[in-house]
């Protein structure tokens, strides 16, 4: 809807800032990723994330309930991407499960590496454990299966028993998850040499040659 001016009218900012490009809801979250991680999400209140975002508070309720309902969309952000790549490699018979499974491995590296903002680590915080965060945890857990089905593909993963397999996968996935504190201490480094070595690094723990 337009005023007789012309202008857009919308909900109401606290504060005129630049145009981003991004929607509302879309600045919420990048207001939060920032706080989140840089404050701490305990220490981050809604009206924090409002006010970074430029909105009212009562805006910004609007488009989330409150902080559990922001965090578990970040946190889905990190994995939701990385299933649908592994179940489209899962279906690819055109490539060795050893390419697919490097290509999932960099991949996610990138994703988790190439934000703006260190997600991986909010994965600890006790209040993920909560039932809002069920979509998350679900989306993890198919895409650390993923990651199984695609090692036990590989030549030396096919002759693994069912322990060592799980144990390979525990680690293989862990690493993935893990390279974003590694990253941390070198922000400078270039996301897609990083990856790659981790890549290269997860297939040494599939007992992959490289």
């Amino acid at each position: 809807m337009s005023s007789t001016t012309g202008k857009r009218v919308g909900r109401p900012r606290a504060q005129q800032r630049p145009d981003s490009g991004l929607s509302a809801r879309e600045e919420l979250l990048a207001a939060a990723a920032e706080l989140f991680t840089t404050r701490g999400y305990a220490a981050t209140t809604t009206r924090a994330v409002a006010d970074r975002a430029g909105m009212r508070q009562a805006t910004m309720y609007h488009y989330f309930s409150g902080k559990e309902d922001l965090l578990a969309e970040l946190l889905e952000s990190t994995v939701a991407p990385s299933l649908t790549l592994a179940q489209e490699l899962l279906a690819d018979s055109s490539r060795s499960a050893e390419d697919r499974l490097r290509a999932l491995c960099r991949s996610d590296v990138e994703l988790l590496c190439g934000g703006a903002h260190n997600l991986g680590a909010l994965y600890l915080l006790p209040e993920v454990r909560g039932d809002r965060f069920e979509v998350f945890h679900r989306v993890r857990a198919d895409l650390k299966a993923a990651y199984g089905a695609l090692l036990a593909a590989t030549g030396p993963g096919g002759a693994l028993d069912e322990g060592e397999l799980a144990l390979r996968t525990d680690l293989v996935f862990g690493l993935i998850e893990g390279v974003i504190l590694v990253h941390r201490s070198d922000p400078e480094r270039p996301v897609e040499a990083f990856a790659a070595a981790t890549a290269d690094a997860a297939l040494r723990i599939a007992g992959v040659g490289v």
